[in-house]
């Protein structure tokens, strides 16, 4: 079982593109007792190198992104509410009326939109655009508000974290799980020697791990992440991408990357072999920090194992504890499997 506890730390910690610090320093604190050498770079990615039993013959860089989607205040009314704009890919209808945290004093607020009593016509019935909402922090006009938020502040949601009967709800599971993967392996007695980056971010453009991935130089790595399962009402066939329950993804092509072949297939077989549940997607969609690394440099073989992720980029996402053990369990496998050979 994985260290559940750690797990909720980071996705409750607060951590939007461009703003995560918090989540670095959780992680930090956590790999300093294991990591042979610990460097942040400029854009703020932690680069962890732990040595093994062995030095293979090629370099291996495991990776995990540390933001979350969220919101940043772009303005502040007469009225004491707030504007925003989104932090990376979010649909509109996922922040309205939800609970928002906002700061680094994290003062709660709740998104607001115009009442349905004042909709127009052409109007009801349909989502709010992102434009149109507002925050309410309770404040009376901007002077009030001024002195509890500014322009430029981050915004996440207020989520819960809860496990109930093997099922975790929370928010920022994609791509904290990563994170913990990762802290997981560093723990462990490895094999061979590898290098293990925690990105910044991956939800705005794939940046920290673009700037990563050079400074490594890795022969091949493999991308920790959460994806979108699907499974829910009104999805059927191959659209609902993948499905909570049924094991690791393990991904041959999305909208940024072909993955290896050779490793896809190895990762097939070490499911097969040591009976770990695994599939892989139905539909070519999504992207991750594999999109980037895979073009690093003069290439990068590169595979990406995820863990099913329901209301990917919500106020609350769910994954099962039983794929997020086949997660750890196959990149554990996986890494020592590349490595060897």
């Amino acid at each position: 079982m994985f260290d559940e506890a750690l797990l909720e730390k980071l996705c409750t910690a607060s951590g939007i593109s461009g703003d995560e610090d918090s989540v670095r320093d959780i992680i930090l604190e956590e790999i300093r007792p294991y990591a042979h050498n610990i460097t942040v770079d400029p854009l703020g990615s932690i680069i962890a190198f732990k040595k093994g039993r062995k030095r293979p013959s090629k370099e291996l860089m495991l990776s995990a992104h540390m933001d979350e989607v969220g919101f940043i205040v772009t303005y502040i009314n007469d009225d004491g509410t707030l504007k925003f704009e989104s932090v990376g890919g979010i649909n509109d209808t996922a922040a309205f009326a939800k609970q928002v945290l906002i700061g680094k004093e994290k003062i709660p607020g709740v998104v607001c939109c115009k009442p349905l009593h004042l909709l127009k016509a052409d109007e009801k019935g349909k989502n709010p655009p992102l434009k149109s909402l507002s925050i309410d922090i309770g404040a009376a006009n901007r002077s009030e508000a001024e002195k509890y938020v500014h322009i430029g502040d981050s915004i996440i949601f207020d989520s819960i974290y809860e496990n109930k009967d093997g099922r975790i709800i929370s928010k920022a599971i994609d791509d904290r799980f990563g994170c913990l993967t990762l802290i997981e392996m560093l723990r462990s007695d490895l094999p061979y020697d590898m290098h293990f980056v925690f990105c910044v971010q991956e939800e705005v453009g794939l940046r920290g791990a673009a700037a990563a991935a050079y400074t490594v130089a890795p022969d091949c790595a493999i991308v920790i992440e959460a994806t979108t399962a699907a499974d829910i009402p009104g999805a059927d066939g191959a659209k609902k991408v993948c499905c909570v329950g049924s094991g690791a993804v393990v991904s041959f092509m999305d909208r940024s990357t072909i993955y290896d072949k050779e490793y896809y297939n190895t990762a097939m077989r070490i499911a097969s072999e040591k009976n770990i549940p695994v599939q892989t997607k139905t539909m070519i969609a999504g992207g991750n920090d594999a999109g980037i690394i895979h073009r690093s440099r003069s290439g990068v073989r590169t595979i990406a194992v995820s863990v099913p992720c329901r209301y990917l980029h919500a106020s609350e996402s769910l994954i099962s504890v039983s794929d997020a053990e086949a997660v750890i369990n196959l990149v554990k496998h996986l890494a020592e499997e590349i490595l060897s050979n």
